[in-house]
């Protein structure tokens, strides 16, 4: 696991959006210890202030108001087609802070131009984050201090583990593993499921099955030496069950048509960019 560090005990924080993503972090941070006055988010979906107020106790806004110039940390959770709007409604108030992103594709030379500042670092996160299990991808900015990068991994690390990477190209790689990467895991789990029917067993049981097999596998891998090959080869004895299973995937294609489909997932995070970026 990472070694975070604790946010300064007077750290204001304000979000850009307040759905799922915003909720995950949110929640880490008032488990850590923030209190609930000290976040400030903008969300212009009243059902979801309502929620955020109940669930949270934050300060919750309809629109963008000189109160966000409060903030050290602005952390923009919104949809890549309305980012630029959102920042443009939002820059007056925020060129002090820092700002952190956890919106797919969008680049920073965009939030820089958008945002009238270079202090951004961009962050893929994914939905294990809801259940503080969550994979992070990080990347700074040149102008992104020491500091502010701490800053960072105080807030993104209430999620889980996190990891910076050296070019922010990189984080289109990011996106397709690991952002995408839990789709992947529930569509295999759909899978082992419908084969465990198929095969008399109830859906309950399969799925128990499936998920236990999974979360086993997984924290197996995450604490093995040995690289997933290694481990996938030691239960896998010539001629046996799994080596039949095996067989079966290889046979048609699975590992390609899986590599191929996050070659697509990364094809579209740029397009984003391209799409999205201005």
């Amino acid at each position: 696991m990472n070694s975070t560090p604790s946010l300064p005990p007077t750290t204001r924080l304000a979000f850009i959006g307040g759905g799922n993503m915003a909720s995950a972090i949110i929640g880490g941070l008032l488990r850590q210890g923030l209190a609930p006055t000290q976040i400030d988010v903008v969300e212009p979906f009243e059902a979801q202030r309502a929620k955020l107020a109940a669930d949270f106790g934050v300060q919750v806004h309809a629109a963008p108001s000189p109160a966000l110039a409060q903030a050290q940390v602005v952390v923009w959770a919104v949809k890549p087609q309305t980012f630029q709007d959102a920042a443009r409604d939002c820059a007056a108030h925020t060129r002090a802070a820092l700002h952190l992103s956890v919106a797919a594709g969008i680049r920073s030379d965009s939030m820089a131009t958008w945002l009238g500042t270079e202090r951004i670092v961009r962050a893929m996160p994914n939905t294990p984050a809801l259940v503080g299990q969550g994979m992070t991808g990080l990347y700074a900015r040149p102008a992104a201090s020491a500091e502010d990068r701490a800053l960072v991994e105080a807030v993104v690390g209430t999620t889980g583990r996190f990891l910076w990477l050296p070019q922010e190209v990189d984080l289109d790689a990011v996106t397709a593993l690991s952002g995408s990467g839990p789709a992947y895991v529930f569509y295999f789990l759909e899978a082992m499921r419908r084969a465990g029917t198929e095969m008399g067993l109830s859906a309950d049981t399969a799925t128990q099955l499936a998920i236990g097999t999974f979360a086993g596998a997984a924290h197996l891998a995450q604490q093995a030496s040995e690289p997933p090959e290694v481990l996938r080869e030691r239960v896998t004895s010539k001629g046996g069950t799994t080596y039949a299973a095996l067989t079966a995937l290889a046979e048609r294609g699975v590992a390609d048509a899986f590599v191929a489909a996050m070659h697509a997932a990364r094809g579209r995070a740029r397009e984003l960019g391209d799409e999205f970026g201005g």
